[in-house]
Formats: C-alpha cells, structure tokens, sequence
C-alpha cells in the first residue's frame, strides 16, 4: 500500500535514522503531496542509499538495516550483550533434545542396550558393563584412537557386517567398529607371536657350561 510504504518511511526516519533536522521534514512528511516521490528520491541520496526508488524491496531492506545500526550505535551498551530470543529457544531445544545429558546409567534400558550393542560389533563382554564403557573411554584408549595412522582407504562396502540395524548410518559405524576391533585383536596378535619366537630364541640357544656338566642355563 502505497501510503503504508510513505508512512514507513517517514517513521523511519523521525525514529530511528534521524537525518534531517526535524525542521528538513516536511517534504518528506507530506505523504499526499505529488511531489512526495522526489522527496524520497533526494532523501535516498542524502543517505547514500544505493538503490533507485523503483527497487523497493531493496530500498526497504537498506533503510531497515541503516535504522539498525543506528538503534545499536546509540544503545551500544544495552545490546551488547543480549541475546536474540529464538538463539535462546534453539538453545534450550537442544539441550532438551541431547539424550546425554539426562542419563541414567543405571537405567536397565541403557545397561541391554550397551550389552547388545557389544554383542552387535562382537566385543568382549564384562560382567561389569560399565567396566567395558570404562576400557573404551578412557584416556589412553582415546589418546590411541585420536593418533593418526597412515594406511590404504578401506571401502566398507566390500566388508560384510553380518547383521542389519534398519538404519544405513549406523550399519556404516557398526563396521568401522568392527574394523577398528579388528586391528586390535591383530596387534595384540603381533605381540603374542613376537613374545613366542623371543622365548623360541631362548630355548634354541642353549649354552654350555662345563663346569657343571651341564646343557643350557
């Protein structure tokens, strides 16, 4: 509405823009007068707006975002710390909406489902099931995970899980878990297999002492 649009305008700059001395408002108060768009379009080169009177949209924008910065330029000290009301709702939707953060580890729900979710990737069980938590969360066991290694890409696609969830996302961590458990039953291999050709190397490698008639230690 086009006297809607004027009266805006006006209100703008009365309230919040305050370019023109109250005096300089008339001609851009007279909202009825024919001359009123000339008035508009000296007022938007007064305030080097960037926008012809015929972008509306734009110019309405523009004014909007001046009257902004002035608001805040003159109240600087009581919106400086202010939050916007929908940051605050958003925030306090996501807490609410973190399963985390009301836990209850004791909950019998929680203990079958950290107990199906070992024998679903085919860890090791432990009477203690926050005993099995413990062993993957603690520091060591995070500082070892967070170490970089170097490798070959693996594509999962190729690995069979064995079982389906019903959801692709956790089908998918479900094998990288797997894979993850893998390696370190392989490394724990490793070292027994060193630990057995050490103690080889010292039953094959007898030495003699003659002195007391003896073969080996």
């Amino acid at each position: 509405d086009e006297t809607e649009f004027r009266n805006f305008i006006v209100w703008l700059e009365d309230q919040k823009i305050r370019h023109y001395k109250i005096e300089d408002r008339g001609n851009l108060r007279n909202i009825h007068s024919d001359d009123w768009p000339k008035s508009f379009e000296k007022y938007m080169k007064d305030v080097n707006c960037p926008f012809k009177i015929q972008e509306r949209q734009e110019t309405v924008d523009w004014l909007l975002g001046l009257a902004v910065r002035l608001e805040y330029g003159d109240n600087a000290d009581k919106y400086k710390d202010s939050t916007p009301e929908g940051a605050k709702n958003t925030e306090n939707t996501a807490k609410n909406a973190e399963p985390l953060i009301n836990l209850d580890v004791n909950n019998p729900d929680f203990k079958a489902g950290v107990m199906a979710l070992a024998n679903l990737l085919q860890i090791q069980r432990h009477d203690d099931y926050l005993v099995m938590l413990k062993e993957r969360l603690t520091q060591d066991a995070i500082a070892k995970a967070s170490q970089s290694k170097e490798g070959l890409p693996v594509a999962l696609e190729k690995h069979i899980l064995g079982f389906d969830t019903g959801d692709a996302v956790i089908n998918e961590a479900a094998q990288i878990l797997r894979l993850l458990h893998i390696e370190e039953l392989r490394e724990l291999q490793t070292k027994i297999n060193e630990a057995i050709v050490a103690v080889q190397a010292i039953i094959a490698d007898p030495k003699t002492d003659h002195r007391l008639g003896k073969v080996g230690r």
